[in-house]
């Protein structure tokens, strides 16, 4: 078995090896044809940036995005600061740089990676799928009989902070700086997944589809060693499929199937504030220039929000979300669960925890009154302050750094949940609710409780669980996302996750700030 899961370590990173080299290898050679269709289709009226391009990049070949790609983004930002100095505003491109390299990048691609797509696609996925499924299935039998193991997990360099950890670590934060900000040289990732694209939604693939299609596959191989690892945990067996399904049917297939059909693309389970563009001017016209369809989105979208979050949380807590549909969720709890007992425990995280996730969830509401604002009143600006600079500043800070770059590139260091816990505005929303009018909580009975401390180590939410099942406390915290795995990992069935009326809710604060009220009379309460 141990050689299986060598020769699948070898495969995978073949696979993924190979996967990165494609941002550096590859030619390219842009015609006079295809440039003279991007300028009609961007509608360019700058001739600095046509004439540029035609004297240093039409009809010569360049190997590799680093050396074709900065001849497009120098171009095009010249041309702009010179149209702007001398106040030619109608020949500005508005277009970023960077995704005008990647737009004409994707048109200009030759030679055997762009010739040979499907070659490609199972030398780098498919060899990626295999070795790691290779490495996870021999697990069904070294893990032996019934029960969670977690053996060995502060020894292995993976999972300890160690060397591969950090590896790991360096790579998933370079992967998001290329898809967040420079899209060009994710090109040649975008061939290998073309034909998929083409059957989806009838287009070529953008660095997005290769990021939706990238995180479902991974999901999925994820998926599985928890299937295996939690095989004898039917709450973890049925959330893993839960949060599959919404990513794979909700967030990636019907999206691309509408665009298919001439709808807006859409996630229908996508909330606001997480959805923070939502009531950006850009996607209010387009949905209502959409006709039926896009109001129908607008209006689910409203509900979804005001109505649908609220009363679920009400009935089952945050978990109903953060652990059973959301896709940043789904991807914690599989690619990031051999990291789960990295969170911090700390008192100061849970301070800077609390300040942080709720200024995100201030900042939220707030751009977006000024969007609506600005939208309704036909102005670009709110007390002075340009509302564009408020979306792009957030769109910057907290949609990519913080989401992207941090929020997934941290795993291995920082715990599965660093987005989750302290930066994501929907989490905070849900968490409001979930503290104070939720049926939800973790009950626990004191008198079993062994302090062995396996459900504070593995809380994906920095919650020192243990401190409550030492007390026989219920768990009521906002931030607990009820992923169920401090019930899973406790060795003496002390902590249970149960839906039940308000009334005998414990507060929290009064029992770890010791509180002089009876622990009896608590634990009793009607």
């Amino acid at each position: 078995m141990k050689n299986i899961q060598r020769i699948g370590l070898f495969l995978f990173l073949v696979g993924l090896g190979l996967f990165t080299a494609l941002i550096f290898i590859g030619d390219f050679k842009l015609d006079q044809q295809t440039f003279d269709q991007v300028v009609i289709e961007k509608n360019i009226k700058s001739e600095l940036f046509i004439e540029t391009l035609q004297n240093q990049v039409v009809d010569q070949s360049f190997n590799g995005m680093l050396a074709f790609g900065p001849k497009i983004t120098s171009a095009l930002a010249t041309a702009n600061a010179t149209h702007r100095k001398n106040k030619e505003y109608k020949k500005i491109i508005y277009t970023k740089p960077h995704d005008m390299a990647a737009l004409i990048g994707k048109k200009s691609g030759t030679g055997f990676i762009a010739e040979n797509k499907g070659l490609m696609w199972w030398l780098t996925f498919g060899l990626g799928i295999i070795g790691s499924l290779l490495f996870i299935v021999p697990n069904v039998v070294l893990l032996g009989p019934k029960g969670i193991k977690n053996n060995g997990i502060y020894l292995e360099n993976a999972t300890n902070r160690g060397w591969i950890a950090w590896i790991v670590f360096f790579w998933l934060v370079a992967f998001y700086l290329v898809l967040y900000f420079r899209a060009e040289y994710a090109v040649n990732w975008t061939y290998l997944v073309d034909p998929i694209s083409e059957a989806l939604s009838g287009n070529p693939a953008g660095h997005w589809f290769v990021y939706g299609f990238m995180y479902c596959v991974v999901m999925v191989v994820m998926g599985i060693r928890m299937y295996i690892k939690y095989r004898h945990n039917k709450y973890q067996l049925i959330r893993t499929t839960s949060v599959l399904f919404f990513q794979i049917v909700f967030a990636f297939l019907i999206p691309e199937i509408m665009v298919r059909l001439q709808m807006p693309y859409y996630d229908f389970k996508n909330a606001f504030p997480l959805d923070y563009d939502f009531f950006f001017q850009w996607n209010l016209k387009s949905l209502i220039n959409s006709g039926g369809i896009g109001i129908f989105i607008l209006v689910w979208g409203i509900v979804l929000t005001l109505v649908v979050v609220p009363v679920m949380v009400y009935f089952f807590g945050k978990r109903w979300y953060c652990s059973w549909v959301c896709g940043c969720g789904g991807l914690a709890e599989t690619l990031g669960d051999p990291y789960r007992q990295h969170s911090s425990k700390t008192l100061l995280s849970w301070r800077v925890e609390r300040w942080l996730i709720h200024s995100v969830l201030v900042f939220a509401v707030g751009m977006t009154l000024m969007t609506l604002y600005s939208f309704f009143a036909e102005t670009s600006t709110v007390l002075g302050i340009k509302t564009q600079t408020v979306q792009n500043v957030y769109s910057f800070l907290i949609g990519a750094v913080f989401a992207g770059v941090i929020g997934t590139g941290f795993y291995p260091i920082f715990g599965n949940r660093v987005w989750c816990r302290f930066g994501c505005p929907l989490a905070a929303y849900l968490g409001f609710v979930q503290r104070f009018k939720s049926r939800f909580r973790i009950t626990t009975n004191g008198g079993q409780c062994i302090s062995c401390g396996n459900c504070s180590t593995y809380c994906e939410q920095g919650i020192d669980v243990r401190a409550y099942a030492q007390k026989g406390a219920n768990i009521v915290r906002s931030s607990c996302v009820g992923c169920g795995i401090c019930s899973a990992v406790c060795p003496r069935g002390v902590l249970k996750l149960e839906n039940g009326p308000l009334e005998g809710r414990i507060n929290p604060k009064e029992v770890l700030l010791g509180n002089d009220v009876d622990l009896m009379e608590l634990v009793n309460r009607k």
